[in-house]
């Protein structure tokens, strides 16, 4: 009991536990839909496009979460934007925006000679360095992304399965894929401090779609996905403890290993149930989903 409890009573440590813990329900939030919607590109392009604000805020010595944040804005309204010419797929739109904003960064970091560090806390997190006022702001920032998920849960549920219905049923899908990408990118900008912005994927994604064959619902996956990602965040920061691996790093790759256990389970599942050939676990959970 004591190496399970050890790490959690230095108070640095639960602070992390707790920034975590919200992290993991923000992108909970958020992430299910990225799975459901195959957005898993774009989450990684909004992710990446957060480092030219970032490196503006610390080469002027400003707040690093404003900047962030005006990156995420600058990166939804281009997303948006773009989507709306025919003449170029989003893909291609997408890739151009992560590319030029990276690059926009990079650029921008280079003249900064002391941004070194900060730099690598914003790529791979610096959970450990979770203040009080973080979890502050996190919270935060989870209440404003549980008010758009319920105001806009229908919206967003014909628009992950059928844009050409949600047209018919008067739910705006542009405007709805507009406030999707602003939840997309309030849990990318909560997230960036936990796990930085390389890894903020491991949280956005692993947990929805490790919750996936188990739920009948999408409340369901968002249910299980938070609880994923906080066992992650616990185990993860248990292991680095006595490891010494990298905090961070260790959460999101604790939260991928229960993705592969999860679809690994599923699939056993599956097979002990069903002599015959059964269609894929994840295909069923969206049928499933699809009709509730």
């Amino acid at each position: 009991m004591e190496w399970l409890t050890a790490p959690f009573e230095v108070t640095f440590v639960q602070r992390a536990l707790w920034g975590g813990i919200l992290v993991s329900a923000i992108c909970a939030l958020a992430g299910t839909w990225v799975v459901l919607r195959g957005m898993a590109f774009l989450g990684d392009a909004m992710s990446h496009g957060l480092l030219p604000g970032v490196a503006l805020a610390a080469l002027f010595g400003g707040n690093l979460l404003v900047g962030a944040v005006a990156s995420a804005a600058v990166m939804t309204a281009g997303v948006s934007a773009l989507g709306r010419t025919r003449r170029l797929s989003q893909d291609t739109g997408i890739g151009l925006l992560f590319v030029g904003m990276l690059s926009l960064g990079v650029i921008i970091v280079s003249r900064s000679q002391s941004f070194a560090v900060d730099l690598t806390g914003f790529l791979f997190g610096d959970v450990l360095a979770v203040r009080q006022q973080d979890l502050y702001l996190l919270a935060a920032a989870l209440c404003a992304a549980l008010v758009v998920s319920v105001l806009g849960h229908r919206a967003f549920l014909a628009l992950a399965f059928d844009s050409r219905k949600a047209r018919t049923l008067g739910l705006r899908p542009r405007l709805a894929h507009a406030v999707l990408l602003g939840l997309l990118g309030l849990a990318i900008v909560a997230s960036f401090h936990i796990v930085g912005t390389l890894l903020v994927l491991g949280l956005l994604i692993a947990p929805p779609a490790a919750a996936l064959p188990w739920a009948r619902s999408v409340h369901g996956v968002m249910v299980r996905a938070a609880l994923l990602g906080a066992a992650a965040t616990f185990g993860g920061l248990l292991l680095s403890w006595h490891l010494g691996t990298a905090a961070g790093a260790t959460v999101s790759a604790l939260a991928v290993s229960l993705f592969f256990v999860s679809h690994l389970a599923s699939g056993l599942r599956h097979r002990t149930a069903r002599p015959s050939p059964s269609p894929d676990p994840a295909s069923a959970s969206v049928s499933a989903l699809e009709a509730n």
